[in-house]
């Protein structure tokens, strides 16, 4: 049986956003802007990700007590196409229910998630999902400054929300992003998505001394 789901969604016309997926070949993706109305049906769901835990954990250096607190669930998402995506994160099971909130509410609000797959996919490489526009939770890594190491931390669309250095002239991360407020997708200080998270009690990458980290959310 067909589902119709109505949703108000950012868009009137369609951009390009300029995506170094390589240094040598910019990769165009498109974004969502003002206003229209479509019908989405549950039968034409766009699957991004399909893993299993055993598959979105598989190479993790990470320890049997870290790996043994993480857990796997589908999330869904209007994608920068228009269309109803349906991704997964695999994050700390303490932030679960917040994360499901979270997209649910990014859902309903028809803010824009470009993907969301976990990294095992990127070969545990945050950079390459970074400058996928990969929105993510656990990647293990130095343990002592990353809370992305034990899943307590989620990206929101990297390139549309780069990180910005404060006072050193140094690029923005990923490479070639830049910061576009008019972009669904792109948060600032103001923005509903970032107020919800706060009332969810995240800490907001923005904040941090050196650098305007706007992907990045995390519970300490």
């Amino acid at each position: 049986m067909k589902v119709k789901i109505a949703l108000l969604i950012s868009c009137l016309t369609l951009a390009f956003f300029a995506c170094n997926r390589s240094k040598s070949q910019p990769v165009e993706t498109p974004y969502l802007l003002l206003t229209e109305t479509i019908i989405l049906e549950e039968d034409s769901l766009i699957i991004d990700s399909k893993l299993t835990f055993e598959e979105a954990v598989a190479g993790t250096k990470a320890p049997k007590s870290i790996v043994d607190e993480l857990v796997i669930f589908d999330v869904q998402y209007i994608s920068t196409d228009g269309k109803l995506h349906q991704g997964q994160i695999l994050t700390n099971k303490k932030l679960e229910e917040n994360i499901k909130q979270i997209f649910g509410f990014m859902l309903e609000n028809n803010f824009v998630i470009e993907k969301a797959i976990p990294i095992v996919q990127y070969n545990w490489s945050d950079s390459l999902s970074m400058d996928d526009n990969n929105t993510y939770s656990f990647c293990y890594r130095n343990i002592s400054y990353s809370k992305h190491a034990r899943g307590m931390a989620i990206d929101i669309n990297p390139r549309f929300n780069p990180v910005r250095w404060k006072k050193e002239n140094r690029p923005n991360q990923p490479e070639g992003a830049v910061l576009d407020t008019t972009v669904n997708g792109t948060l600032h200080p103001e923005h509903i998505v970032v107020k919800e998270f706060r009332r969810l009690g995240f800490h907001w990458g923005h904040t941090f001394s050196k650098y305007y980290d706007d992907h990045h959310f995390e519970k300490r």
